[in-house]
């Protein structure tokens, strides 16, 4: 009989109690393969929840010399965010949240929409707007809720936002009002939208109906074809649940094939338990990085693998992967950065990687350059070609008559994959929460780390989001 291998301490950190959200001591322990976050609150007891279901390994997913240092005890993270003076990443991305309300009940939702909260008028928008600016900005807006498009005065946020200097606008929706309104859609693309975020679990409306409360297929499809007449990029965007759609990864990305260039790339999110959500969770309800890479290996036949994707060059390492991609004439893909170097120091990313020049990550960088990098890639990448790529098999002539046409051809052909990993009370490791460059500016708060202000206790009790 095999033993199976002694726990192993991978280091300590600061976490929460999921009851009573206070600050407690947590430790990373590896037990083979698989990472927990082990944690003791002196009023309600132990919790171990799943962090890392490897391969690849928790210890060799963080890039070399990019370790975060701990946090110390005596630190007020996460309760007096602002952003903090301890705060070690600055803002990549900021959620205006315009509204609570929401056109679906969906039984998943990490801001609990729908509670009928008055929505701030354009003079507390543009206050929003300033403080930004007074933080450093402009940074990259995404207008999330709640569902944004509910708000008829959407169009007059981004006007107002680019007339303050805001250059980079995207949208987080379910897409119902995109299907419906195409003057809508027009007039948002005409303020100076960007780029569409689309809610998007899987291919069936089964899945539709499990995650979002209604059959939403043709409702999805048609907010694509809507966006697609205007110009308007869109990434697809699932929230991973098991026993949902995890049997669908493979699929969604197929479907987003299909549908270039309008598509740019599909953003896989695990589902976190924040907000509102069927019932406290248990390790088994739990979809970490590593098994989201090997069900894309898998469901793909090899044609994407692991070793494609890369830990974030800006954010924590834990918090998501990217990969980026190429789509042949024929439909198929191929990595556009080949696999994942290995070890200190590795080769330098190639320039596809929205960075502009090739760097190592042993390269020293000025403060804050990871996080305007990867504005400009969001910016250029996930927006809709300025040239559309040629039908299969399309004749091309080899020469060199505008080096700007084969950039702007091979743009139109990139292709993203990527996600994110949200943290929960269950899992939260504030090493983790400090290095967020994804930030939220709410009703009632300054600049707030989009995880501890979406965070909630298992009763439902927010630190930051405030509801009716």
């Amino acid at each position: 009989m095999i033993s199976a291998p002694a726990p192993t301490s991978l280091g300590t950190t600061q976490s929460l109690c999921p009851v009573c959200l206070a600050r407690i001591t947590a430790e990373r322990v590896a037990e083979g393969d698989d990472v927990y976050l082990e944690k003791r609150c002196p009023d309600h007891g132990r919790f171990k929840t799943v962090i890392w279901r490897g391969p690849p390994s928790f210890q060799s997913w963080a890039v070399p010399g990019r370790a975060s240092p701990p946090v110390g005890a005596g630190d007020a993270c996460p309760f007096e965010c602002g952003l903090c003076a301890h705060h070690r990443q600055q803002t990549c991305c900021v959620l205006l949240e315009v509204t609570q309300r929401c056109n679906l009940q969906c039984p998943v939702c990490f801001a609990a929409a729908g509670d009928g909260l008055p929505d701030p008028d354009l003079r507390h928008v543009e206050a929003w707007y300033r403080k930004l600016l007074d933080a450093g900005g402009p940074f990259n807006i995404q207008l999330s809720g709640g569902e944004p498009t509910v708000r008829d005065d959407l169009p007059e946020i981004i006007a107002l936002g680019r007339s303050l200097g805001f250059q980079f606008f995207q949208l987080n929706t379910n897409g119902v009002r995109l299907a419906r309104d195409p003057a809508y859609v027009r007039r948002l693309k005409d303020a100076g939208l960007g780029c569409v975020f689309l809610q998007f679990d899987g291919t069936s409306d089964g899945i539709h109906r499990r995650l979002r409360g209604a059959a939403l297929g043709e409702t999805k499809a048609a907010a694509i074809d809507r966006c697609a007449e205007q110009r308007l990029g869109v990434m697809l965007v699932p929230t991973v649940v098991r026993g949902v759609n995890t049997g669908e990864l493979g699929a969604i990305v197929a479907y987003a094939l299909e549908r270039t260039p309008v598509v740019r790339g599909v953003h896989f999110q695990p589902v976190s338990f924040f907000g509102r959500y069927p019932s406290p969770p248990s390790d088994l309800d739990r979809v970490t990085i590593p098994e989201v890479l090997r069900l894309l290996e898998q469901q793909t036949g090899g044609a994407i693998r692991a070793s494609h994707f890369r830990p974030p060059s800006a954010e924590n390492a834990y918090c998501s992967f990217n990969g980026s991609f190429i789509r042949s004439r024929d439909g198929s893909l191929k990595p556009a950065g080949g696999a994942r170097p290995q070890g200190c120091c590795p080769a330098p990313t190639a320039p596809d990687d929205g960075a502009g020049a090739a760097r190592s990550c042993c390269e020293r960088r000025r403060p804050g350059e990871d996080s305007r990098r990867a504005r400009e890639l969001v910016a250029t990448r996930w927006v809709y070609p300025a040239t559309s790529p040629g039908a299969p098999g399309e004749h091309r002539s080899s020469g060199t008559a505008s080096l700007d046409a084969f950039l702007e051809e091979a743009s139109a052909a990139s292709f993203s994959i990527s996600g994110m990993a949200f943290q929960d009370a269950w899992n939260i490791d504030l090493e983790r929460l400090r290095d967020c460059f994804l930030h939220v500016v709410g009703p009632n708060t300054g600049i707030v780390p989009f995880c501890a202000y979406n965070l909630t206790d298992v009763s439902g009790t927010s630190l930051y989001r405030r509801h009716a």
